[in-house]
């Protein structure tokens, strides 16, 4: 057939989209030489009279129609399609038939110094092809065509690129086109075949490149269900073994143990024990605070450990009169901020505040942000129908809320804080936010805990003076941790003047200034050491601590019934917590 390629269609029938986006995409990328026919082009072209069913056609009545078919040098409309600077210089850029990087670096080139400036256009012509082009703030989306391609549709496929790009792009820069190329890339193919753009709009692109998946939804919504499935069996089968381990002991038999492991079984009550455990343990809050472990090689969890024989060993040294101490038990202080209230009533109040912080290294707050809240958990139905009393002596000058389902004028007037409708109750063992706050300043004196790094070059490094002062005298500020970046490859500081405890954590290359507690009786402190660097080297600096005081004086004093107006007992819990607390 004198070099063309057979289609897989009929050539006077319909293309289909999916043969198109799947067969086309192989052909783009393959070698087309000068003169071979694309059979986009001559399916479209073809018309279906001069379709020949003969198999014994003349080769005349061939080489007709191959002088009636254009060639793809001839009529290929769409070269390729790029977005560039205005200096000519290619982000990104993807062709549509073979082309060499040097070849398209070079249009690209040449294309800025063909504008004219003077002139409105939208195209600008060479003798070999013609750019078509919109700008898009301070870069250009470019197509490169043939000088016989039609420029009105030349025009609607560019304002649709154009509208491509903002939909995988925040902003139209360098730096965010260069990020999201591969999705750009993806998105020009679904546009443009061979040459040619698919019929298809903004949202046809979004789907064809999301993937979107019908079986994999339902695959995965199969699975979760099979997952919850197994999980309730397996809570069922926990409680039948436990039934079955409370009649054993009310009748007075063993519980029957299941077999393995030698002589020894395991009883039915571990069992249970086991699979309750196994179902529970992801639900419990993990703690914060990691327990610093004793120093020496660690021992691994082994089977059939005697704990026992451990147990009456401590309560023999008990009993002579030594005095035991465990090596996992916190300091006195992290032990008070951190742990929850001993007794927590049936109304337990939680105040939690955290701050945000950062400011420049030569002096002076960026930025400040305080969120505080207040929570309330009842838990006994009786205690339902309250008020809560609260005092506000907050000067700086905090932005007040309450919940939807609050009395904001009984707020407003008398400080109460209660629901619109005083025959519902508040909802059981739920915490439910009742009130917040939220202030922003930047006022250097609403600083809580000032820092100041000040490091200078020395003939053998730099020394580094860091120094804290707490200008919020009203707080207690616990286990605060100042962290300060060293260079890496230099050997630990030297620690000259200290005030509290040091730690140097070479893997992550950071020295520690760890205080206990700074509060009014503290309320300043220093640091100095020495070490190899620069002075850009320790920053930032990053601060960290937790106070049992909130920041913003919002207090609840008082806890009463709504029809008795009799105060009602309460657990209250405050906390102040660091989101961020930075100098840059």
């Amino acid at each position: 057939m004198n070099g063309e390629v057979p289609l897989p269609f009929d050539p006077g029938g319909p293309l289909t989209s999916g043969w198109r986006r799947g067969r086309c995409r192989h052909l783009a990328g393959a070698r087309i030489a000068a003169g071979s026919v694309c059979p986009l082009s001559a399916a479209r072209r073809q018309s279906p009279h001069s379709h020949s069913n003969d198999s014994s056609s003349s080769s005349s009545s061939s080489s007709r129609r191959q002088k009636e078919r254009p060639t793809v040098d001839a009529k290929m409309v769409l070269l390729a399609t790029a977005v560039c600077t205005k200096a000519g210089k290619a982000i990104i850029s993807r062709q549509f038939v073979e082309m060499t990087r040097t070849r398209i670096e070079g249009l690209l080139a040449a294309f800025p110094k063909l504008m004219n400036t003077g002139k409105q256009h939208t195209f600008v012509e060479t003798e070999s092809v013609r750019y078509v082009y919109q700008p898009l703030e301070k870069l250009y989306m470019v197509l490169i065509t043939t000088k016989n391609s039609n420029i009105l549709e030349d025009l609607e496929t560019l304002r649709l690129f154009s509208r491509v790009i903002p939909e995988y792009c925040r902003v139209l820069e360098e730096s965010e086109i260069s990020e999201h190329c591969f999705d750009l890339i993806f998105a020009f193919d679904e546009i443009v075949a061979l040459g040619y753009r698919e019929n298809v709009n903004l949202a046809q692109i979004r789907t064809f490149t999301e993937m979107d998946s019908h079986e994999e939804k339902v695959f995965r919504a199969v699975r979760e269900t099979q997952e919850r499935e197994a999980k309730a069996e397996m809570r069922r089968k926990a409680k039948e073994l436990q039934q079955a381990r409370r009649d054993a002991e009310r009748q007075g038999k063993k519980a029957p143990g299941f077999g393995g492991f030698g002589s020894g079984g395991i009883s039915s009550s571990s069992a249970a024990s086991m699979i309750t455990d196994a179902i529970i343990e992801p639900e419990k809050p993990k703690m914060t605070p990691a327990v610093m472990r004793p120093s020496g090689p660690s021992k691994a969890l082994k089977l059939g450990a005697k704990g026992k024989d451990v147990d009456n060993f401590v309560d023999k040294l008990k009993l002579e009169g030594e005095q035991i101490s465990s090596s996992t038990k916190r300091t006195p202080e992290a032990a008070k901020v951190l742990s929850p209230p001993v007794n927590i009533e049936s109304v337990h109040l939680k105040i939690e505040e955290k701050i945000s912080l950062t400011c420049g290294r030569d002096g002076g707050l960026q930025n400040m942000e305080v969120h505080g809240m207040i929570m309330l958990r009842v838990s006994d139905e009786k205690q339902g129908r309250i008020r809560l009393q609260i005092e506000n002596d907050d000067k700086k000058g905090v932005q007040l809320q309450t919940h939807p389902n609050v009395d904001k004028k009984l707020f407003t007037t008398e400080s109460l804080i209660g629901l619109k409708n005083p025959e519902k109750s508040f909802p059981l063992n739920n915490d439910v936010g009742v009130l917040k706050w939220r202030l922003q300043t930047n006022d250097d004196a609403f600083i809580p805990l000032a820092i100041n790094c000040w490091p200078s070059e020395s003939a053998t490094g730099c020394d580094v003076n860091i120094e804290y002062e707490l200008q919020e005298s009203t707080l207690e500020l616990n286990d605060v941790i100042i962290s300060i970046p060293v260079p890496s490859g230099v050997g630990a500081p030297l620690i000259g003047e200290l005030d509290g405890e040091y730690r140097h954590d070479s893997r992550k290359n950071i020295l520690e200034w760890c205080l206990p507690v700074i509060d009014a009786k503290n309320k300043t402190g220093s640091l100095e050491f020495s070490i190899a660097g620069q002075p850009s080297d320790f920053f930032p600096v990053n601060v960290s601590f937790v106070s049992k005081r909130n920041y913003c004086n919002i207090q609840v004093t008082g806890i009463s019934h709504v029809d008795s107006s009799s105060p009602v007992r309460f657990s209250l819990e405050t906390m102040l917590l660091v989101d961020k607390y930075e100098i840059l």
